[in-house]
């Protein structure tokens, strides 16, 4: 037996005996969420959870423990801290209560990391472990990126990081541990049409904003995809518009927003002349101007591949289904950590919760959306599998001392 098989039957074993009061701790974190750059009573609680000391405070509201020490690179174990502003309409008699929510499973990534860092603080591992509690992974200022640039994973002699996501695109029961770009570049785009108002009843004294945004929010749905090739593809969907006060006055400005998410960095950049252009001409056509601007966010989530390799023979030993396919146009800040060190974010299939009256199971950033509890079990597992590949990549791994 390997040295590396052997960590894997102890820490298994330890990592499943730590399930059952991580499950608890994912009730009670759920039932108290708290939102971007608000999470310190959830910080204090998982910290509390690990029981490895304080740690010290990072990215604001976030904390990093140092659960195993050692000579040698340290892997990093990261899982998010905040809810969504979604009033929860599960029914459990642990749901949170006033308007906030753990919808993404923030909740079941905070458990298993407990349950594993626990394992490991107990019986010991083949390299050093950080425990990385990330805070505003789904506001900006992004967390992730304010963690990476930081400077605390040189400090701490990071040597790759690994975290583990709920995905209900995903059968129960696999994990997707792919090679490459996983999840999409997003950017911020925000669009301000101006025109000249007046009475809705003289159109002809008028160049209104309302039509010609219109047709700027067409003509970018029609002429900015199209210029990506689509085996790659690129997503770019207009969520807000406003404009007017009164259904009688035209008024002289109008504006929408929404997210370009791209998957390449050279359609990232070309994408951004191309909105500018689409925008500014076709406003130009209906007498209109146009402004645009682009806030640039996350990066394209990049797995490394030899760590992906590396993790598979793990995740399948804990009886997971293996998929190395899986890519989403999703958008997650953990990309800032892969950008810097050796990363791998694994995608676990779950069941989001009881179906409605059409059949439809919710997704993520649902109200309804509530995995079942042995996804912190299947999430710790996949957590560790990660792990033992991280350390198996990183160098020889002595087995443990019994």
């Amino acid at each position: 037996m390997s040295g590396l098989e052997a960590w894997h039957a102890l820490l298994e074993k330890a990592v499943l005996a730590e399930v059952p009061a991580a499950a608890g701790l994912r009730r009670r974190l759920h039932a108290d969420p708290r939102l971007s750059g608000q999470e310190e009573d959830t910080a204090a609680a998982v910290v509390a959870a690990l029981g490895a000391g304080e740690g010290h405070p990072t990215a604001g509201t976030g904390r990093v423990v140092r659960v195993l020490g050692g000579a040698g690179p340290t892997v990093a174990l990261r899982a998010e801290l905040d809810g969504l502003a979604v009033a929860e309409a599960t029914g459990v008699p642990w749901a949170a209560r006033g308007g906030v929510m753990h919808a993404c499973g923030h909740d079941v990534h905070l458990a298993a990391l407990v349950a594993v860092c626990r394992a490991v603080r107990d019986v010991g591992g083949p390299v050093p472990v950080l425990a990385v509690l990330q805070p505003r992974e789904e506001g900006e200022p992004s967390g992730g990126r304010d963690v990476a640039r930081s400077g605390v994973l040189e400090d701490e002699d990071v040597g790759a990081s690994v975290a583990v996501h709920v995905q209900p695109q995903l059968p129960a029961g696999v994990v997707a541990a792919t090679h490459g770009p996983v999840n999409a570049a997003v950017d911020e785009v925000t669009v301000t049409v101006r025109g000249r108002g007046g009475h809705a009843a003289y159109p002809h004294t008028t160049h209104d904003p309302v039509q010609a945004l219109a047709a700027v929010v067409t003509a970018l749905h029609t002429q900015v995809i199209s210029r990506v090739d689509p085996v790659v593809g690129a997503v770019l969907a207009i969520t807000q518009i406003e404009a007017g006060a009164a259904f009688n006055v035209v008024p002289d400005t109008a504006w929408a927003r929404g997210g370009l998410r791209t998957m390449r960095r050279e359609d990232r950049t070309g994408l951004h002349a191309v909105i500018e252009e689409v925008v500014r001409h076709t406003a130009a056509a209906h007498g209109c101007s146009a402004i645009v601007d682009i806030k640039v966010s996350d990066p394209v989530l990049r797995n490394d591949p030899e760590l992906a390799r590396a993790a598979t023979p793990w995740l399948q030993r804990a009886g997971l289904e293996v998929d190395d396919t899986f890519r989403s146009f999703g958008s997650d800040d953990f990309a800032h950590f892969c950008a810097v060190r050796p990363g791998l974010m694994l995608f676990l299939g779950v069941d989001g919760g009881a179906p409605d009256a059409a059949g439809k199971r919710p997704g993520l950033h649902s109200p309804r959306f509530l995995p079942g509890d042995d996804t912190v079990r299947q999430a710790a597992l996949a957590l560790l599998g990660g792990y033992l590949g991280a350390a198996g990549m990183l160098g020889q791994v002595a087995a443990p001392r019994v």
